[in-house]
């Protein structure tokens, strides 16, 4: 599959008239002096009039400051909504992230798997950021010049990834952060629907300037498994034509906790564990076409990596499972 990539896909996508269109941004980053780390994430539905805005932050007594909102919004003019405003400096090179707004102070941040306690019970505290976001690695990904995907069964026709550098300030309530991290942006574009795949495991780590992955295994069906990934090394990225990612699940909570991943490209071989350390359950329900009301699991775990068992990186491990009768569906008894 041929993809295709120019300075102009940093900026916003025409929806035209696809009913599901989201064009989205999202910046993860973890501060290994601070202790802090966490994730920006704004997602345009314009022809559904709404956004998804999500400000989740992992902070270093292991409480964890939170909010989702979906703001109304009117076209796919910017990524600017209800407080957080995403703006491109230079494409590939620089953007900006800044952010005023009230999160939630989640003491246990497993009260979000029932969203309505957690936004009725959790204190609110202020938040402001202003970050830049600056390059690190070369972007990996793009658009496909024919799609293969499926009327009404679409995930992101346009997607791209970038290791990052990410400085700035974080004020959260009374406590202020410059920070100094390494992380991971993500953009794409195109029709989604959450519940379109069967599950996915996303993972993504930074080590040192020199050294940073992502790894993805995306499940459509039993039948249909598509593995990406890349490795940055030493100013070189390679594209990975192997990812395998093996599980352990707290089983009490049916989340995951630790993981193995193997990444080849051409003779290279790289073998990477990581234990999650912090972890917060998000949910997506969307109607189907019967009234059925489905319900899509998205666990954010922050991660401690170790390449080779020497070396130590940081980074998200994002697990996506339509839950059925309680039972996430890539779920694998440990």
């Amino acid at each position: 599959m041929t993809l295709r990539l120019n300075a102009s896909d940093e900026f916003m996508h025409d929806p035209a008239d696809e009913k599901t269109f989201n064009e989205s941004m999202y910046f993860n980053f973890y501060d290994q002096h601070l202790k802090l780390g966490g994730f920006f994430r704004l997602g345009n539905r314009p022809n559904e009039q709404y956004a998804e805005q999500t400000i989740c932050l992992y902070l270093p007594d292991n409480t964890v400051a939170f909010m989702f909102k979906r703001p109304e919004i009117t076209s796919n003019n910017s990524f600017d909504a209800d407080g957080l405003k995403i703006q491109v400096i230079k494409p590939f090179e620089e953007l900006s992230v800044d952010y005023v707004g009230s999160t939630l102070k989640l003491a246990n941040p497993l009260i979000l798997n029932d969203p309505k306690e957690a936004f009725l019970n959790s204190p609110q505290i202020e938040c402001t950021a202003t970050i830049k976001i600056l390059k690190l690695s070369l972007p990996y990904g793009g658009e496909p010049e024919e799609t293969t995907e499926i009327p009404g069964n679409e995930f992101a026709r346009g997607h791209y990834e970038q290791l990052i550098k990410v400085k700035g300030a974080i004020k959260i309530g009374s406590d202020s952060y410059e920070l100094n991290a390494y992380g991971l942006r993500d953009h794409s574009w195109g029709p989604r629907t959450w519940q379109a795949l069967l599950y996915y495991r996303w993972l993504t780590g930074n080590f040192t300037e020199d050294f940073g992955f992502m790894a993805s295994n995306i499940v459509r069906s039993k039948d249909e498994i598509i593995t990406t990934g890349f490795v940055w090394q030493k100013s070189n990225l390679y594209i990975c034509n192997s990812c395998t990612i093996d599980t352990t699940w707290d089983t009490k909570n049916l989340l995951h906790k630790s993981i193995s991943v193997t990444l080849k490209a051409m003779d290279k071989t790289w073998n990477i564990t990581g234990e999650v350390f912090n972890i917060v359950p998000l949910r997506n329900r969307r109607k189907n076409s019967n009234g059925e009301l489905l319900t899509t699991r998205i666990s954010e775990g922050m991660t401690r990596w170790k390449l080779d068992n020497e070396s130590v990186g940081y980074g998200l491990s994002e697990y996506l499972d339509q839950i059925n009768e309680g039972i996430p569906s890539g779920y694998v008894v440990s």
